[in-house]
């Protein structure tokens, strides 16, 4: 007879928006349970966001130290310790996976299950420790893997993905990055920093998915500093006994020859093994639950998915806010609760940093642009690059979106949501006090020429600003 576990809400996964769903609704007055095969903490910590701006600082640093002689210092050669490089990667990316798995075990013994589950009906999981759970509600936070289509799996060894590369004891001499999202380009720029010979390619035409014309030619006017880049090409990669030949064609072809290959090429979210078709729960094209954003309910079911698994928004923020939702809705089964999500809002980490936020040109916007090659703060500091769009709305100028490539562009990325989420007017920030000099300084020109095309009164005490390099 199998033995049958019961509960109020059952969570399959214990990365970060599992442990976010487990919480909400415990909180919420359910009795939970979670399970997971490892419990070896998040993606975030383990390959992800920690890892990868550990590697980020190392070659932001030997960046800064390479553009010295810009302010008249003179240093010796500067030699880059790979191994030491990849050591420090590790050894920080280990305390930050540690310190995630440390606040699993400190919940209550019967709360996690060290299993694979799969359904076996809308309310019941057999797990492959031979035991069942059944539960009122269910939430699927399984998340992501990397892709790794064939042509590229049967490139063995000379392949990496996100998974594997912070396991590399030595920096590549040479390394072809195929896809340009948020991975490889933080990833590419990197290694090239870090004196790898890197090459980016992707068979799309946009880079991070940047919406403006504008900001994405400067993005890749800067990412093409580090290293060649090929857009809108076809990869075909071929293992030989010394490395990886790339072939590309599209938009122009050629080859060359790399020691190995970064793959980012997305992370699909990981349903396999879960039985969904004895869930009771409609899919879409590509297997995914369909679901409600604001409540994360799976259609009428008891059925609640959150994380990248919802392939909606693959951010850890998001993730977070997903289980928060779907957790605190499972423990109040039947009686769903919606919430209002936050302005999407991503962030890349190239250097300059690249950002897109809420809605944008396509929605019928009235735009404002800032160009920082001559923003007199940004030239002081030998970091004069790049450039933003802003999209409002007409009449009153409400904010609604931006794209940005930008110095100091994370925290110019979070005004920005935080003043688009609070339905501010660029009139409404042209009001607020902007201190000489700053970065933050930049935005006016963008301000000014929305509130220019919008019916509104500039603010008598901003209309002439700060002038241009001041």
């Amino acid at each position: 007879m199998v033995e049958t576990l019961r509960c109020d809400v059952a969570v399959i996964g214990g990365g970060t928006a599992g442990i976010s769903a487990e919480r909400a609704a415990r909180k919420n007055g359910a009795s939970t349970l979670m399970i997971d095969p490892e419990f070896n903490g998040t993606t975030c910590a383990n390959v992800g966001c920690m890892p990868s701006k550990l590697l980020i600082a190392a070659a932001k640093e030997a960046h800064r130290i390479g553009q010295a002689g810009l302010f008249g210092i003179k240093v010796g050669d500067m030699r880059i310790d790979g191994p030491a490089v990849m050591r420090r990667v590790r050894s920080e990316r280990d305390r930050f996976a540690r310190l995630t798995r440390d606040s699993i075990a400190e919940l209550p013994d019967d709360v996690t299950l060290r299993a694979r589950a799969r359904f076996d009906g809308p309310n019941r999981l057999l797990l492959d420790d031979g035991r069942a759970v059944e539960a009122k509600s269910i939430v699927i936070a399984t998340g992501s893997s990397p892709a790794l289509p064939g042509p590229f799996a049967e490139l063995g060894d000379r392949v990496i993905t996100s998974d594997g590369v912070f396991e590399l004891e030595e920096l590549p001499r040479r390394l072809a990055v195929v896809g340009s999202g948020a991975i490889g380009l933080e990833l590419a720029q990197a290694f090239a920093r870090l004196g790898v010979d890197v090459a980016l390619f992707d068979k799309g035409e946009r880079m991070a998915k940047i919406r403006c014309p504008r900001v994405h030619a400067a993005l890749r006017t800067i990412i093409e500093t580090d290293m060649p880049v090929h857009l809108g090409v076809d990869v075909s990669p071929e293992a030989d006994e010394n490395g990886v030949v790339v072939r590309w064609s599209g938009s122009h072809s050629g080859e060359a020859h790399f020691d190995l290959l970064l793959a980012a090429l997305g992370r699909p979210p990981q349903l396999d093994g879960l039985d969904l078709e004895k869930a009771d729960i409609e899919l879409d094209e590509n297997g995914v639950p369909l679901h409600d954003r604001a409540t994360m309910r799976c259609g009428e079911s008891g059925i609640f998915i959150a994380g990248d698994v919802a392939s909606d928004l693959p951010l850890l923020h998001e993730a977070s806010h997903d289980g928060a939702i779907a957790g605190r809705n499972a423990a109040a089964l039947p009686a769903p609760i919606e919430t209002e999500r936050h302005v999407s809002f991503s962030i890349v980490f190239t250097d300059p940093t690249t950002a897109s936020i809420g809605e944008s040109e396509a929605d019928g916007a009235v735009t404002g642009h800032a160009d920082f090659s001559d923003q007199g703060r940004a030239r002081v500091e030998g970091r004069n690059r790049g450039t933003l769009t802003l999209y409002a709305a007409a009449p009153d100028g409400r904010l609604i979106g931006a794209d940005l490539v930008a110095p100091a562009g994370e925290h110019l990325a979070h005004m920005l949501a935080w003043a688009i989420q609070s339905g501010k007017t660029a009139s409404d920030l042209l009001e607020l006090p902007f201190y000489h000099p700053t970065i933050e300084e930049g935005l006016k020109q963008a301000l000014r020429t929305i509130c220019a095309a919008t019916p509104i009164t500039l603010p008598q005490d901003q209309d002439t600003g700060t002038p241009p390099g001041a």
